[in-house]
């Protein structure tokens, strides 16, 4: 492998929810490993503000329940740095509010559920359809933040849990439609990660019982999934595609009740 496969000079990459946690993490991290950046986001003003930090990147309002706004982010992108190399779809629908509308299916309101396919699914579903034609000219690549909690049952977000797990069998289907054409697809299934988002919309309770679960020490970092991001959106990664890489401090892989039975064992039971 090239030591320097995983640097990206030369490359244009869109961020969708640029100006958030994992978004603006990401951001930053292409744009030291030499790419220019497209920091999209509903937060105009901070995409802007983050734009301003980072050399050569550029601010663009995206509102991925807009059809029309979704494809004009790709055309402007083209328009400013004429080519595309990497979208990174990672804008969803979150936030305090949602959270506390998020429940199970039978309480579930139906424009709830609905608004939330729209933004997570469409929304993405159009940036890939807009951006493939020239991420095949570029041989380029997609990456979509997804999350662990697609591939687990839980007792809330049935509407962002299944949004996502249509994300990842998106991910899959332009995968095997699009790599003859040089075109990879990958996705990132965070855990829960450490974002002003989260720390405003999920009580300390809730994170803790969550970080009992987790492997390591800590739960993630918005740096640690962008990490990921770039690796999957590098040349470093140019042989994986179709798959959804887990950056979730290993939650996911372990037999539920391991926080109790590691708390029972530690007081000699």
């Amino acid at each position: 492998m090239a030591q320097d496969a995983i640097r990206m000079d030369g490359k244009v990459a869109i961020v969708t929810g640029g100006a958030g946690g994992i978004g603006g993490a990401t951001a930053r991290l292409l744009t030291a490993r030499g790419a220019k950046v497209v920091i999209a986001d509903i937060a105009f003003a901070r995409a802007i503000d983050l734009a301003r930090e980072l050399p050569g990147a550029h601010a663009l309002e995206v509102d991925l329940e807009d059809p029309q706004s979704v494809e004009n982010m790709v055309e402007e992108t083209l328009a400013h740095f004429g080519r595309l190399d990497v979208l990174h779809n990672n804008a969803a629908l979150l936030g305090p509010d949602v959270a506390l509308a998020d429940t199970d299916v039978e309480s579930m309101d139906t424009a709830f559920w609905d608004r939330t396919f729209a933004i997570n699914v469409r929304g993405t579903m159009i940036a890939c359809r807009t951006a493939l034609p020239h991420l095949r000219a570029s041989k380029g690549n997609i990456v979509n933040t997804v999350t662990n909690l697609a591939l687990q049952g839980h007792i809330v977000q049935a509407a962002y849990s299944s949004s996502k797990a249509a994300i990842i069998q998106m991910t899959r289907a332009i995968a095997a439609s699009h790599g003859v054409h040089g075109v990879r697809c990958n996705a990132v299934a965070p855990g829960m990660t450490v974002t002003p988002s989260l720390l405003e919309a999920f009580p300390a309770g809730l994170r803790e019982a969550v970080e009992a679960e987790t492997l390591r020490d800590r739960l993630g970092a918005p740096e640690d999934i962008a990490e990921a991001v770039a690796f999957l959106a590098s040349d470093a990664a140019r042989n994986v595609t179709g798959e959804v890489l887990v950056c979730d401090g290993g939650s996911a892989s372990h037999v539920p009740g391991l926080a109790p039975f590691r708390a029972f064992l530690a007081a000699g039971g």
